[in-house]
């Protein structure tokens, strides 16, 4: 039998983290403290709350959850907090590259605003990269559910800080409300001022929803992603143009979009090609962070060691790391396999 290599020691890529959802449980219940803020049960009870979303109650109390966590982030210095604890969970679970995705109209009325709230991020993040070692950038993301003209101010925004760390523009809540073309402008905007596209895609809808990403917004990555495996089709046409989807496996458990870890389709993606990088999304709501999600694979889909460097391998080609940092965390890649 194969010796398991340590799986928090495996350089990889992580691509697919939400801001308020990367905080620690400990750092929430200490904020909700200093702010008197009282926090629904679900978010104090020491372990991670029961949730499904495949309707719209599970999604409505998903989303509740999470505003009343980011209800909790009121200063700089909480923000300061979140991004350096991030980094650091990062770092410890073998992370050398993290892009972690924020809408910043979250945050700004009590930041001052939203030039005032990505500036305190972006500084955050520029903080948190020197003093932890990782490599940190920012995916700025709009919401489905608010209006494509608010999309479209958010992508000239992150266009206007590419040169201060944002490399990515994404579309995050409910694919199952707004359509994909309803917000076609504001990722031509972030398109051509060089930015990756990121939409969800493919986790509460089906294979439908990444063909819009892939029609309607000419993706490069694809958050989630992983109702993809229900059409061979669309399996051949990211594998053919070597689209990433960001596949967070305990999410989609935790969500209700499978029922088991061993569920997930990742075994059916892998082996048709599609590269992916595996991802926390949420871990103060799904209760595991990045080399957790490696071990789901090892555990319940028989990935060997191989296989899983090949898959950390795919996370940092498909991240927008410079080429130096990419080649360097491939060579660790190498050398924990063979070292």
């Amino acid at each position: 039998m194969e010796h398991a290599r340590d799986l928090t020691l495996l350089p990889k890529a992580h691509l697919h983290l939400h801001f308020t959802g990367s905080m620690r449980p400990s750092t929430l219940l200490e904020l909700a403290d200093k702010y008197g803020v009282r926090l629904p049960d679900a978010l104090t009870a020491g372990e991670p709350p029961k949730l499904r979303a495949t309707d719209e109650r599970g999604w409505f109390r998903f989303q509740r959850l999470y505003d009343a966590a980011r209800s909790c982030l009121r200063e700089p210095e909480d923000i300061r907090r979140l991004v350096r604890e991030a980094a650091e969970e990062d770092v410890r679970d073998g992370s050398g590259w993290l892009e972690i995705q924020v809408d910043p109209t979250s945050y700004a009325p009590l930041l001052g605003g939203m030039i005032p709230a990505v500036e305190i991020i972006l500084d955050a993040v520029d903080a948190a990269s020197r003093e932890t070692g990782l490599g940190m950038r920012v995916l700025i993301a709009a919401n489905r559910m608010k209006h494509p003209l608010d999309a479209r101010t958010l992508a000239r925004l992150a266009v206007r800080y590419a040169d201060r760390g944002v490399v990515g523009f994404g579309l995050s809540n409910d694919e199952r409300r707004g359509m994909a073309r309803d917000f076609d402008r504001a990722f031509a905007i972030a398109r051509d001022g060089g930015l990756l596209a990121a939409p969800h895609g493919g986790e509460l809808a089906g294979p439908s929803s990444v063909r819009d990403c892939l029609d309607d917004l000419h993706a490069a990555r694809v958050g989630h992603g992983v109702r993809a495996a229900e059409d061979p089709r669309l399996l051949k046409r990211l594998a053919d143009r070597q689209i990433t989807c960001e596949v967070c496996p305990a999410s989609n458990v935790a969500l209700g979009v499978y029922e088991r870890p061993e569920d997930v389709p990742l075994r059916r993606l892998f082996e048709a090609g599609v590269p992916m990088a595996l991802g926390a999304d949420d871990p103060l709501l799904f209760g595991s962070r990045l080399a957790a999600q490696y071990e789901i694979a090892r555990r319940h889909h028989g990935f060997t060691d191989a296989e899983l460097a090949e898959l950390a391998r795919q996370s940092v080609r498909g991240s927008a790391a410079p080429d130096e940092v990419q080649a360097k965390l491939l060579a660790g890649i190498d050398h924990w396999l063979t070292g």
